[in-house]
């Protein structure tokens, strides 16, 4: 008889995009998510999503919320749960037989090197919120914020699949970024290379965080979950030193 467990049972953090509901309409909301997966199906196509009911005046019935479901999967997406709400939030989650989640972009548990297994889904943030085109700005910025730690380095260049996290500070990244790689810092962020990838600050939601990049080739920038999706990087940006912040939900980009 064998006396091996059937499995292995282990709890950790993965890249989940937080669909943020603003009205209850299936149809509009399948259009809206299909234009963003045909954009930028790399990070979109088969995203793990969150189902976010917060911003709603009344909650929707058990019917309306699986026709919402359905339309993230034909567009798609893969719903895995809802947003943590409300004690209706949580009855409606029993009904429906969904975990609730909490946190979207939560600590990420760190490998040799501050590198960790890539997530299951290709992380997103907030993606009620329409990408914008990067923009110069003449506009001085306000000095970046540093975190109480001191800032992790990385040497050398990250690969495409992986993923470096910098917990609680900032991250320096010495060489490239490639394309499909995926850089996190819950400060700012600082690359020295080429950033052909994504890089995502404030992943706690410090909206004083910064990116700074040498060569500016992004598949995505974040800060704080506002973000913009790169299709074709602006002439007056592409391959120059550039800075990133945010003034109020806007994501503003300028060269150095």
């Amino acid at each position: 008889m064998d006396t091996q467990d059937a499995c292995d049972l282990r709890f950790g953090q993965v890249g989940i995009a937080n669909v943020r509901i603003r009205r209850v309409d299936a149809a509009a909301l399948c259009e809206e998510l299909e234009r963003r997966v045909r954009a930028a199906p790399q990070l979109f196509s088969r995203a793990a999503v969150v189902l976010d009911l917060s911003h709603l005046m009344d909650l929707p019935d058990d019917g309306t919320v699986d026709a919402l479901l359905e339309a993230v999967r034909s567009a798609g997406m893969l719903p895995v749960g809802l947003a943590y709400g409300t004690s209706d939030v949580e009855a409606l989650s029993r009904r429906m037989g969904l975990p609730l989640i909490a946190k979207f972009r939560a600590a990420y548990e760190p490998a040799d090197g501050g590198s960790i297994a890539p997530p299951a889904a290709p992380a997103a943030p907030v993606a009620a919120e329409p990408p914008r085109r990067a923009e110069a700005v003449r506009s001085e910025p306000a000095p970046a914020t540093t975190p109480g730690l001191g800032a992790q380095h990385f040497d050398g260049t990250v690969r495409s699949g992986q993923q470096i996290y910098a917990r609680e500070r900032d991250l320096v990244v010495t060489g490239t970024v490639a394309n499909g790689a995926e850089v996190i810092a819950d400060g700012s962020i600082h690359i020295y290379g080429h950033l052909r990838g994504r890089a995502m600050a404030g992943a706690q939601g410090d909206e004083k965080a910064r990116i700074f990049i040498s060569d500016f080739r992004a598949e995505l920038v974040a800060i704080a979950g506002h973000y913009r999706v790169f299709e074709q990087i602006p002439k007056d940006l592409e391959g120059h030193s550039v800075q990133c912040w945010l003034d109020g939900e806007k994501l503003l980009i300028a060269r150095l």
